[in-house]
């Protein structure tokens, strides 16, 4: 990765991370949020690169721990021609963990708090993917 993304990263984490405006679909539904607790991303031995958010251990081990996860996944992928993943949603009941690929062996993992809206998560780390994936 070039020393110059460093800037460029910690910025989109932060935008996935950063709280958005609640946003209702109707005047008596609750109020739409992203949640995000934490934003990571990781390299391919799961060492935090940058992030965002609640950056303790906690955080840090579910971000090791679903790389474990994703290379089991990807290997399961390969052996049945299933193609690359480049999402994974695990729920769980304090909230939701979406992981999303990047290149060259990285990725990004967003923890949830329980009131998130995960497919909003989801559009959001796909987004971050894209553009972390210009900058690696």
């Amino acid at each position: 990765m070039r020393a110059t993304s460093v800037l460029a990263l910690s910025a989109a984490c932060w935008l996935v991370a950063a709280p958005a405006p609640a946003q209702t679909i109707s005047p008596n539904s609750r109020p739409l949020a992203l949640s995000a607790e934490s934003v990571l991303l990781l390299d391919t031995q799961g060492e935090v690169v940058v992030g965002a958010g609640q950056l303790d251990e906690r955080q840090r081990l579910i971000g090791a721990y679903q790389g474990i996860t994703l290379g089991m996944v990807s290997r399961a992928a390969q052996r049945v021609g299933a193609g690359e993943v480049r999402a994974l949603v695990s729920r769980h009941s304090g909230g939701a963990v979406v992981l999303t690929t990047l290149r060259d062996g990285y990725y990004l993992v967003v923890s949830l708090g329980p009131n998130a809206v995960t497919a909003l998560a989801v559009r959001h780390a796909e987004e971050a993917r894209q553009a972390l994936n210009r900058e690696i």
